[in-house]
């Protein structure tokens, strides 16, 4: 599997600074930030699958315009996987004909641009020969990470979380693991805030790596705009035994 950045920023400012969202080989999304909106028409055309950790507007901002581009273009809708609670959010505060259209009622029930399939924590979708498990996160609002699994390697994205034992029991569990996406949004000094809004810091990142037994490549994302050196030098200044390094809009992860 090959997964593209197209976006993992902590918010907007500049053409570097796209929120999250990854392509995964040519047909599927995991979170669509403004990221996706920079992908031509024609691959948003074979985009078949998103995968969503959860309803906040910079993991799901480009996913209603995305829908509307190209829904009259496919002859399937595009599957909205994400948890129930995160489905119940999106109807009720997106897709609700105030903020934008319900596309998974048009053109009409049987036939819709979009179509939702709850995913739980622990289940899985099988697309070929390629995996997707949602995995437990801890946030704000009901949310998930994921495991991406190729058959011969996995990696991580813990999407928006806190501290999350249960999501460092998931990693232990993967046999292959060969990267890790973790979320480091505030700087140690804005400790209170990581806390409040259930974000990570440097000294909490480096709680969860200490308790990881697999030696991954460690992907640094979610860093909010104009601190990120600043992040990224405290996390290294922690010290673990795992390097890690900042994600770039760009970068290309194989396994």
């Amino acid at each position: 599997m090959k997964l593209k950045v197209l976006g993992c920023s902590g918010g907007i400012g500049g053409s570097q600074s796209r929120t999250t969202s990854f392509l995964v080989d040519d047909d599927v999304l995991i979170d669509c930030g403004t990221g996706a909106g920079d992908l031509p028409l024609a691959v948003l055309k074979g985009i078949d699958h998103v995968f969503l950790t959860h309803a906040h507007l910079d993991h799901i901002a480009a996913l209603p315009m995305m829908i509307d581009s190209v829904g009259e273009l496919r002859e399937a809708p595009i599957v909205v996987h994400a948890s129930p609670e995160t489905i119940r959010i999106l109807h009720s505060h997106i897709f609700n004909w105030l903020i934008w259209p319900d596309f998974s009622t048009i053109p009409d029930h049987a036939n819709p641009y979009m179509r939702f399939q709850p995913i739980n924590v622990g289940e899985s979708v099988a697309l070929g020969g390629r995996r997707i498990t949602a995995l437990p996160a801890r946030h704000t609002v009901p949310a998930v990470a994921y495991s991406l699994d190729s058959g011969a390697g996995q990696l991580v994205f813990s999407g928006d979380t806190a501290y999350c034992p249960e999501l460092v029991a998931a990693i232990n569990a993967c046999p292959e693991l060969r990267h890790l996406i973790l979320e480091t949004a505030f700087a140690e000094e804005q400790h209170g805030l990581a806390v409040a809004s259930r974000h990570l810091c440097p000294s909490m990142s480096r709680t969860m790596l200490d308790e990881i037994h697999a030696a991954p490549a460690v992907h640094i994302s979610h860093l909010k705009p104009g601190v990120g050196e600043r992040i990224m030098e405290q996390l290294r200044a922690a010290g673990s035994a795992l390097t890690v390094r900042r994600l770039d809009q760009g970068d290309v992860l194989e396994f």
